[in-house]
């Protein structure tokens, strides 16, 4: 069967509080549980108004306590923001409290902008090794092999699963390199989700940690009980993505009937082909267009991503998309 996990950027809506949005996490994360999904990933974002996700490990502490069995993770942790240990410490912190249940994925992108890179206090001035250097010395801290000098407390011991992410070709490089689990961005990001996942697998050396690849990647699903409110729901998330690229990011606004057809030709076209890894419709359309999604690119699990304004829409989404799949050829 293929195994679906979400990824959730913990969204402050529109006339909505970054209380709330923590709060609509945890009971996410506890629904996504019930319904069989196999992990949680929170994405690190900073200066967003939307994200309430940007102190990544405190809201995963958070999701762990109003859940038992399901994985919790980063999807990701941005590596140039922190030192090393500071991430050993806090992912080490974290599967002492919630233990074989902790996800450590990382990413090189600084999942912000230059102005918010320097009141984070690091610098997006580096070199293309700097990445893979702190992602080795993260495994030392965690294997506590001294070759650092340094015991993380907490930390050395520790044993969260380690994924390096990414949307281009060097995390596939990076991941195989290290004989790491990997998984694509191709919810935003889908143009070189082919070539990175055949030079994952192609180039892939069998580490202590895993033996054969293992790849996931990002999916936009947005179902419901018919077509028409599907693409409702999935209107959110195309204007919320526009702003972005616009350069006016926004909290997740309300769903706006014929939205993309108000964008002319042009603009839909771009969103067609940006959000291209996405199934919107009923649960027969999403379990379609999973089924192909996993044939065409022979993933191990599919990492749903569904931004919608109403939280219990959102919920009734994951609900159809857990059926979906358990009732189609996926299940086998």
């Amino acid at each position: 069967m293929t195994r679906l996990s979400l990824l959730d950027l913990v969204p402050v809506v529109e006339g909505g509080t970054v209380r709330q949005a923590l709060a609509n996490a945890a009971d996410l994360a506890a629904h996504a549980e019930a319904e069989g999904f196999a992990r949680y990933w929170a994405a690190e974002h900073h200066g967003m108004r939307g994200i309430a996700s940007a102190a990544t490990a405190v809201v995963l502490a958070h999701v762990g306590a109003a859940t038992k069995t399901i994985r919790i993770g980063s999807g990701g942790i941005m590596l140039p923001n922190h030192a090393p240990l500071v991430i050993a410490e806090q992912f080490g912190t974290l599967d002492a409290l919630f233990p074989g249940r902790i996800d450590l994925g990382l990413g090189r992108a600084p999942g912000s902008d230059q102005r918010v890179a320097q009141a984070l206090r690091r610098t997006l001035a580096s070199d293309a090794n700097d990445f893979p250097r702190d992602v080795m010395e993260l495994q030392s801290y965690f294997a506590d092999d001294g070759r650092t000098g340094i015991a993380a407390t907490p930390g050395a011991g520790a044993s969260p699963e380690m994924w390096i992410l990414g949307s281009s070709l060097f995390g596939a490089q990076l991941a195989a390199a290290l004989g790491l689990p990997f998984a694509f961005a191709s919810h935003f990001a889908p143009d070189a989700l082919d070539q990175a996942m055949a030079i994952y697998r192609r180039d892939f050396r069998p580490s202590e940690r895993l033996q054969q690849p293992y790849a996931m990647a990002g999916f936009n699903v947005f179902a419901a009980d018919t077509q028409e409110e599907a693409e409702l729901l999935a209107s959110s998330q195309a204007q919320s993505f526009v702003a972005l690229r616009t350069g006016n990011p926004r909290q997740l606004p309300p769903p706006v009937v014929g939205y993309r057809e108000s964008l002319g030709a042009q603009g839909s076209a771009i969103l067609d082909h940006v959000l291209q890894c996405s199934a919107v419709g009923t649960p027969e359309t999403v379990a379609a267009g999973i089924a192909a999604f996993v044939q065409r690119t022979g993933v191990d699990e599919v990492m749903v991503s569904t931004s919608i304004y109403d939280h219990a829409a959102r919920k009734r989404s994951l609900t159809l998309t857990a059926q979906s799949v358990r009732g189609s050829a996926l299940a086998a």
